[in-house]
């Protein structure tokens, strides 16, 4: 929220098992007085994780798919967030309490890299994370409808997404503050558990 001087901040999350599906027949596309179409059916071939850090301030987004989901890969991502960032610039990285965030390698790799800072956030908030909104762009506009024949057609498709988002990158602006949002999960809790107890009765 108020970062220090000469410091970048990064939404860091990793979206796992995207699958590249292929359709059996080809999507129709929408058009006056009917809609889009795909088929229910498809062939599985294979998933990627796209490990993704979206810068807050611009939108410009760091992204790389891998195959596997483990602390080596992590380490990897952050290797390449170091190579992209200018040196002498302190890099905060916001992302959440997965196991393999905290690894002792990882552990070990940062204590000598001291310009990377890690904020977790608390269990079960990771929608506080912007990357999880950036996560819903590119799977409503380019995953969901997709066809994809291979894993190396849908990486394909997400690296093309991601240079496309930083051609003219955007950054996500909260239009609520954290005031407003408490207070509508207050209200939506009490709205639930005015529901379970009707159910009772």
């Amino acid at each position: 929220m108020n970062p220090p001087d000469n410091a970048i901040v990064f939404s860091f999350d990793e979206k796992s098992q995207i699958q590249a599906l292929d359709r059996t027949q080809p999507s129709l596309p929408m058009k006056q007085g009917r809609p889009g179409t795909v088929t229910h059916d498809y062939k599985r071939n294979g998933t990627t994780t796209l490990f993704a850090a979206l810068n807050v301030a611009s939108g410009e987004l760091i992204g790389k798919c891998f195959s596997r989901h483990r602390h080596e890969e992590f380490l990897v991502f952050l290797k390449l967030i170091d190579k992209e960032v200018p040196k002498g610039t302190q890099i905060h990285i916001v992302l959440d309490n997965y196991a393999t965030h905290k690894h002792e390698n990882v552990r070990t790799w940062l204590d000598k890299h001291k310009r990377f800072h890690l904020h977790f956030t608390p269990t079960s908030s990771s929608w506080l994370n912007l990357v999880e909104r950036w996560f819903r762009d590119i799977t409503t506009k380019r995953i969901r409808r997709g066809s994809f024949g291979s894993v190396a057609e849908l990486t394909q498709a997400i690296d093309d997404y991601v240079a496309h988002n930083n051609h003219d990158p955007k950054p996500f602006i909260w239009t609520k503050t954290a005031k407003q949002i408490i207070a509508k999960v207050r209200r939506g809790r009490v709205a639930l558990e005015a529901v379970r107890q009707s159910r009772v009765i």
